[in-house]
């Protein structure tokens, strides 16, 4: 594992960068990219990046940045004629866990499905097991430990989920644990109560009396404490049904909580009825329906895809030009997870994004940040480099910002910024 310089946090300048993608939207306006727009990264040639206090001062080219800049009271960091851009928004993980699933990994390999591993005890349920077992510390080191492989590829900001205790005790324990990993990583953490992830096995047979649980435990408790900013639910066959998602939403807004879906992963599901929670996003949406493709343009929702989930099920992958083109706002995450994408690389995403999904170098970098950061409802402040957003940045040695995307199987991001805090790896 490749050692880490902990480093600067006063004011800071990045220089010599050949490529700057700053994402700025050239309407200025906060909203999310679409169509075109998708393809926009506002790039600034020869350029500089200036950090004070956690936030960007100013980004552009590097003759007018340092014409009146005092170097003295800088310090300074030789980007080497590589790419910059904005940090990346992991916006869907699950790293709260305590071991691979290796043998739902085999059982694949030889054949079986999902919903046949589900069936058999696999899946969902066989993690469950070993985060009830484990204290708050032990899995707050397993996220803290994942978080730190992310910034590697250039990850900034990640949304964390429970989901593998599926019990009141458990998913408060994992809410906390995110909570205690959020507070020793210099990025960003947007906690997630994942409870609907699936029924557990002392609930078989009775979904609904689990919901219950949910709603009027779970959700109330996590808000009480403030553990969670969204409520998801995994809306699918095997799962939890659109009645059921219903209700969960409901509760979270009562609490004031936003909120998100699993949807259309491995069935087609009416949307329309989740539409009036207004969702901060559907993610997955493998086999989306065309009615509901054409209602995601007309939304605020943001589609967020996840390819490593089709690669590691060798599953058929998100419909992303389709989405693109139909207007819908598109984003990509990891999925990160121990059963159907235990991968940590967002730059990995960007690659099958390109080659699986035929989204262009640019498409798949905005969507992997300005549109991650609205998945996340903070736009206003991540996803972009300008001024007055968090420094959150990734510097990467390369020459072209579309080798990012090109090569896969290796890492090429030299340094992060993690608001204002750099990390050399």
């Amino acid at each position: 594992m490749a050692a880490e310089q902990q480093g600067l946090t006063g004011p800071l300048l990045l220089t010599n960068i050949a490529q700057l993608l700053t994402l700025r939207h050239a309407s200025g306006k906060e909203q999310p990219r679409r169509r075109a727009n998708l393809g926009e990264t506002s790039i600034v040639h020869n350029a500089a990046v200036l950090i004070r206090e956690g936030k960007v001062a100013d980004a552009g080219r590097e003759s007018d940045i340092t014409r009146s800049l005092a170097s003295k009271d800088l310090q300074t960091f030789d980007c080497h004629g590589g790419v910059v851009l904005p940090g990346f928004i992991d916006s869907h993980t699950h790293p709260v866990f305590t071991s691979p699933r290796l043998i739902d990994f085999e059982k694949r390999i030889h054949g079986s499905t999902y919903e046949e591993i589900a069936r058999a005890g696999g899946g969902i349920r066989s993690s469950v097991e070993g985060v009830r077992n484990a204290s708050s510390q032990e899995l707050s080191c397993k996220v803290l430990h994942t978080l730190k492989h992310m910034q590697r590829s250039g990850t900034t900001t990640v949304e964390a989920k429970s989901g593998y205790g599926l019990s009141i005790d458990s998913e408060l324990t994992s809410l906390r644990a995110i909570r205690c990993a959020a507070t020793q990583w210099p990025g960003t953490i947007v906690p997630t109560l994942l409870a609907a992830h699936v029924v557990p096995s002392e609930f078989q047979g009775k979904a609904d009396e689990y919901v219950d649980v949910i709603c009027n435990q779970m959700i109330p408790k996590a808000a009480e404490e403030h553990l969670a900013e969204f409520i998801d639910v995994f809306c699918e066959r095997g799962a939890f049904s659109l009645q059921q998602t219903e209700r969960v939403f409901a509760a979270a807004k009562r609490v004031g909580l936003g909120v998100r879906a699993h949807v259309c992963q491995f069935t087609p599901h009416d949307l329309s009825s989740l539409a009036k929670f207004d969702p901060a996003s559907f993610d997955h949406l493998d086999c989306l329906r065309d009615k509901d493709l054409e209602a995601l343009a007309r939304q605020n929702t943001i589609a967020t895809l996840l390819p490593g989930a089709s690669y590691f099920l060798a599953h058929s992958y998100p419909m992303a030009r389709r989405l693109i083109d139909a207007g819908a706002a598109v984003a990509l995450a990891t999925d990160f997870n121990p059963g159907t994408s235990p991968t940590t690389s967002m730059t990995l995403m960007l690659s099958m994004a390109c080659t699986q999904m035929r989204m262009s170098p640019a498409e798949a970098i905005s969507a992997a940040t300005i549109n991650g950061a609205h998945a996340l409802r903070l736009a206003h402040r991540k996803g972009s480099i300008e001024p007055g957003k968090d420094a959150d940045l990734a510097i990467f040695d390369v020459k072209d910002y579309r080798e990012i995307c090109y090569w896969f199987g290796t890492e090429h991001c030299r340094a992060t910024v993690l608001n204002g805090k750099l990390i050399v790896h």
